[in-house]
């Protein structure tokens, strides 16, 4: 094997779980972790003498199906690094959505925000950094995940409050909040065997799966406290299922919500709702 592209295309045939496209992808991040330059640089500094052995293994655990995020320690999420591992959920595209509606529809500085569900603390950073003056809460019933968050807090530089408690049994010592965003647990337990490998088997079932019998639960107990927790005005955001939207809809409709908006991702499928708290 005398250069890059050989090594990468030879190591990308052996990931059978992914797409070309995906395994390609892998391997190119891989790389540019193990080795510490871009692959721009690699397609002319490459030797294949230099590659260690914790790249090696590394690259067995890329096979056994284990997502690369949690291999190198981390996963980017709206322009910054977030450090990740199995006690949190890897930041998805989707989410970075929910956090553009938000910021680019409050645009008053000093809002008041609580975010429910912390996992790596990508949600309540990103808001905190990016909204001039807010004052940012965020609450997990993981105290693991609060650990990773924290470390996320700290090395990005970010003001945020922790909070550890459950949701489903307890009650923020908050009030007057300007906005209440959450994306909660939602995939129903019967939807497991259709969960790619690399999600089923690595990351954490705590901040993934609702009973198949009541798939809202944290929808209607969060947006039942978001009426005791928001100020009037206040904005409730979700990210929802993508099987679940009118259903959602029709919940927040019925504890007195207004405005309530069903938005689409970029791959056209409902992904988040936002809502009015009329107060």
């Amino acid at each position: 094997m005398s250069n890059y592209n050989e090594l990468v295309k030879q190591w990308a045939s052996e990931l059978t779980q992914y797409s070309p496209e995906e395994a390609n992808n892998l391997i190119n991040w891989l790389l540019e972790y193990h080795l510490g330059i871009r692959k721009v640089d690699m397609l002319d500094a490459f030797e294949e003498n230099s590659l260690s052995e914790s790249l090696y293994q590394d690259f067995e655990r890329l096979k056994s199906g284990e997502p690369v995020q949690y291999i190198i320690g981390k996963a980017p999420f709206y322009g910054r690094e977030f450090f990740v591992d199995e006690s949190v959920l890897i930041p998805r595209n989707e989410t970075e959505e929910l956090v553009h509606m938000i910021i680019k529809e409050n645009p008053t500085p000093g809002m008041k925000i609580l975010d429910i569900g912390t996992g790596s603390g990508c949600i309540p950073i990103s808001l905190a950094l990016e909204m001039k003056d807010s004052e940012v809460y965020t609450a997990d019933v993981s105290e693991d995940a609060i650990e990773v968050a924290m470390e996320n807090a700290e090395h990005l530089e970010a003001e945020v409050t922790f909070l550890h408690l459950d949701i489903l049994k307890e009650m923020p010592n908050l009030s007057d909040l300007d906005i209440l965003v959450s994306n909660p647990p939602y995939v129903p337990e019967a939807e497991w065997v259709d969960l790619h490998s690399n999600v089923r088997d690595f990351e954490p079932g705590l901040a993934l799966f609702v009973p198949d019998h009541d798939p809202l639960l944290f929808y209607r107990v969060i947006a039942e406290k978001a009426k005791m927790l928001l100020r009037p005005g206040g904005k409730l955001y979700y990210e929802i299922h993508n099987n679940f939207g009118p259903e959602t809809v029709e919940l927040l409709e019925g504890l007195g919500y207004k405005e309530i908006n069903l938005v689409r991702d970029l791959n056209d499928k409902n992904r988040m709702v936002s809502a009015i708290f009329p107060g």
